[in-house]
């Protein structure tokens, strides 16, 4: 498939906003032709600031029309299943924010969807083209700190989300943790095979009474042996906290937060520098047109997507062991959730 993909945009929320903005003046390779959003004054709000022809409430607008090589899924995760079932049915290639869905049996139908219908299934995991950790991933990969032997991930936002959120967000491991479930193997090419969690509430009581907890440290047992720690906060006060180390028989390499300048002032009252970039918007915008980019070109040149719809499903079997083993105060091997 050669020129340009056009693309049709399912949800014109926080994320949805973001790779509009991206696929119209960005990515020249995407024509962004269509738009939709179970709001329509959100929908067309998306389409006039950025120049979509099409804006409409009901997404079947975008599914129906043959011109439509591809369709970017932002809607709320409760959609995402259907929706991907939905466009391969329309033979359309599939962008699909994370998580798949909630329920494994649900992933699966979907991803068997895709794969009778010989469409791309990309998954929205945009760490992976942060430029730092893929240099991380490529540093290990090459051997240059020899044998790793430990893993550590600081995953930690600036303020938690509002509480109806984490009513219907799947919980802190289906939620935030994901993304670090998926940068671990990422980084370590290789499986987990157990985790073990500790966790709590200790940033807002209404948070433990609405089923969940904010405060995490996960322990990972890879195959090939590393063992991995993940720390996770609904609330750090100084900023978005996202660092990365890895361990190894020959060395280490690490990645620290990222900051508006790099500037460092001493003087008699210490030595101080900015703090970090505030949110993951800000943090990770390079990564977001990175990804978006990656997608429509392996459209164009019917190359396998670099974050496969198997990415997508491993990180929610990692979150369900997650849940398992802080509810049961024990490690659980992932086997133990999905006998698939």
């Amino acid at each position: 498939m050669s020129g340009k993909i056009n693309v049709g945009l399912i949800g014109a929320g926080r994320i949805g906003r973001l790779h509009a903005e991206h696929l119209a003046f960005r990515i020249p390779e995407a024509n962004l032709v269509a738009v939709s959003d179970i709001i329509l004054t959100t929908a067309q709000k998306c389409g006039a600031e950025f120049g979509i022809p099409t804006a409409a409430q009901d997404h079947r607008v975008i599914m129906e029309n043959p011109d439509i090589e591809a369709v970017i899924i932002c809607s709320s995760t409760d959609t995402h299943s259907r929706m991907i079932e939905e466009a391969a049915g329309a033979g359309k290639h599939i962008f699909c924010e994370k998580p798949i869905d909630f329920n494994l049996a649900r992933i699966d139908r979907a991803l068997a969807a895709v794969e009778k219908a010989g469409v791309k299934l990309q998954i929205g995991f945009n760490r992976r083209f942060d430029p730092n950790f893929r240099r991380v991933r490529e540093l290990v990969a090459a051997g240059k700190i020899g044998e790793p032997h430990i893993l550590r991930i600081t995953s930690r936002d600036p303020a938690p989300p509002p509480i109806e959120y984490i009513k219907v967000s799947g919980g802190i491991f289906l939620d935030m943790t994901i993304h670090d479930f998926d940068m671990a193997r990422y980084l370590i090419s290789s499986e987990v095979e157990e985790v073990y969690v500790a966790a709590g509430v200790m940033v807002d009581p209404a948070i433990g009474e609405a089923g969940d907890v904010d405060t995490a440290i996960i322990t990972l047992r890879f195959e090939n042996g590393v063992i991995g720690t993940i720390d996770n906060s609904r609330r750090a006060v100084y900023g978005y906290d996202q660092r990365v180390e890895v361990f190894g028989s020959g060395g280490m390499v690490t990645v620290s937060n990222k900051t508006p300048d790099s500037a460092v002032v001493n003087d008699g009252q210490g030595v101080h520098g900015p703090l970090p970039l505030y949110f993951f918007i800000e943090r990770y915008v390079d990564s977001y047109i990175a990804e978006m980019k990656a997608f429509i070109e392996c459209v164009q040149q019917d190359r396998t997507p670099p974050v496969t719809g198997v990415d997508g499903r491993i990180p929610v079997v990692m979150g369900y062991a997650a849940r398992k083993s802080y509810e049961e105060n024990r490690p659980v091997r992932l086997g133990e959730v999905d006998t698939a």
